[in-house]
């Protein structure tokens, strides 16, 4: 499991991402009819398979299937993980939101291949996130599961450390890249703070 999923809405900046050293991308694309979001995700997995990273799509486990990516992500609202991890079979990673230990524990015995936790620190790039869960919430999360962690929302490179030590596996990072003046390079900082 990649220990930097980077979460990107097109292919440049998915692009500027494997340029940076990024093991692995989210692809989250919303506001565009399914074949725009299947066409996008199909360049995204070509210029992943250049860079020997790995795709997930968020939410579309049919337009993950569709374009050849490594997995799907679902969050609350979206398909059950049984029911995604039933569609698309053994050999995908599903991944799946989780901000309790019990909700945690859940998605993991319904087949969860890691988990997406948090929000841990605010953030800007999703609006209506419930109240961080800070490192310590993390933390309980982490202690009730076997499978990855994915520590997600508001985080930057000089956060990681204390995420780590909170028993992350890793981070999953939309804004602090996105929005960055290079994101290439805000992709190889995290990279070097997470010892890759």
């Amino acid at each position: 499991m990649p220990r930097l999923h980077i979460i990107v809405d097109c292919i440049s900046l998915a692009e500027d991402a494997f340029a940076g050293g990024a093991p692995a991308v989210q692809a989250r694309i919303k506001k565009v009819h399914d074949a725009a979001v299947l066409a996008e995700c199909q360049r995204i997995v070509a210029a992943a398979q250049t860079s020997k990273a790995m795709v997930i799509i968020n939410d579309r486990a049919d337009i993950a299937l569709a374009c050849g990516a490594d997995g799907v992500h679902v969050g609350a609202e979206d398909l059950p993980v049984a029911a995604v991890r039933e569609l698309v079979g053994p050999n995908l990673l599903v991944g799946a939101t989780a901000r309790d230990p019990a909700t945690a524990l859940r998605h993991q015995n319904d087949g969860a291949s890691y988990l997406g936790v948090g929000p841990v620190y605010a953030s800007n790039s999703k609006r209506n996130l419930p109240k961080p869960l800070s490192p310590a919430g993390l933390a309980e999360v982490v202690t009730t599961v076997d499978v990855p962690v994915i520590a997600i929302a508001g985080i930057s490179a000089s956060q990681i450390p204390e995420l780590l030590d909170a028993g992350a596996h890793g981070v999953a990072v939309l804004g602090g890249v996105a929005n960055a003046a290079s994101a290439t390079q805000a992709t190889a900082e995290l990279m070097g703070a997470l010892g890759g």
